[in-house]
């Protein structure tokens, strides 16, 4: 495919596994882009919960307003959560191996999702004190992330969506896998072969393919799992080892401000 690579989306997700929004731009800072992940719904342990689990949490959208963060779900009144938290209590979380002190947001809010989830839940954020290192297997010291598994950025281009489309029995939209940023005009699967990209002033390394699970065989307008698909069809061509990959994880160096349409440099 020939042509100039160019950025054609911008996803956040404001709280780990709930809905997410597509943006016309973003600023970006030392977390990746602002208020991506920000907020996490934990359990009792202070572990984290996810559509892994809880399918329904797709179901939850989610929109960073003047306001504060909105909330709303099916069959729920919706809910504004100041950007700030409320909450007094410090608490250890996990995100897989990872542990790091969270704040709790408030006692409404854990009522509200407790209630739509049908499970006991809390809402956590991430405060500005509290740093997230990035895996150094992968990362710098200094790299951080907020509670994304493991990366400030998800990659995706849209022929590799396009790609797999035209294997699958239906096709999918690319809000099935999560990502952060879609780059339009180059080949199926080019981002496989980049080491550094530019998009405006930031420079982004591509460190780490991106390992699928269940997630994308939830359809994000039921909430429910739809069978084995994408998952059985990306195993006869994306496996590594035991994994299924698709998408590349990114690191990014510096703080800046991403626009939909924006040129993509492959710097190598």
């Amino acid at each position: 495919m020939g042509g100039q690579p160019r950025l054609s989306q911008i996803w956040r997700y404001p709280v780990k596994s709930l809905r997410g929004n597509q943006l016309e731009s973003a600023d970006v800072d030392a977390r990746g882009i602002r208020f991506d992940r920000h907020w996490m719904l934990v359990d009792g342990q202070g572990n984290f919960l996810s559509q892994r689990q809880l399918p329904r949490m797709v179901l939850v959208k989610t929109q960073v307003e003047d306001q504060g963060l909105r909330v709303s779900a099916p069959g729920m009144q919706d809910l504004m959560l100041p950007v700030a938290s409320d909450g007094d209590d410090a608490v250890l979380v996990k995100v897989w191996r990872d542990e790091c002190r969270a704040q709790t947001v408030d006692a409404q809010a854990d009522g509200w999702f407790s209630e739509f989830l049908g499970r006991d839940c809390r809402l956590v954020s991430l405060p500005p004190g509290s740093v997230r290192q990035v895996d150094q297997d992968y990362a710098r010291q200094g790299d951080q992330v907020g509670f994304a598994d493991g990366f400030p950025f998800l990659l995706i281009s849209q022929a590799s969506l396009d790609d797999l489309n035209q294997r699958l029995p239906s096709p999918i939209s690319m809000e099935r896998f999560r990502p952060n940023l879609v780059i339009s005009g180059c080949d199926a699967y080019a981002e496989d072969g980049w080491r550094r990209i530019r998009i405006g002033d930031l420079v982004f390394r591509v460190v780490k393919p991106c390992s699928r699970c269940v997630i994308p065989t939830i359809d994000p307008d039921t909430g429910r799992r739809q069978g084995d698909e994408p998952l059985k069809t990306l195993l006869h061509y994306r496996k590594q080892g035991n994994k299924v990959m698709f998408g590349q994880n990114l690191l990014h160096d510096g703080i800046g401000s991403l626009n939909q349409g924006m040129r993509v440099e492959i710097l190598d």
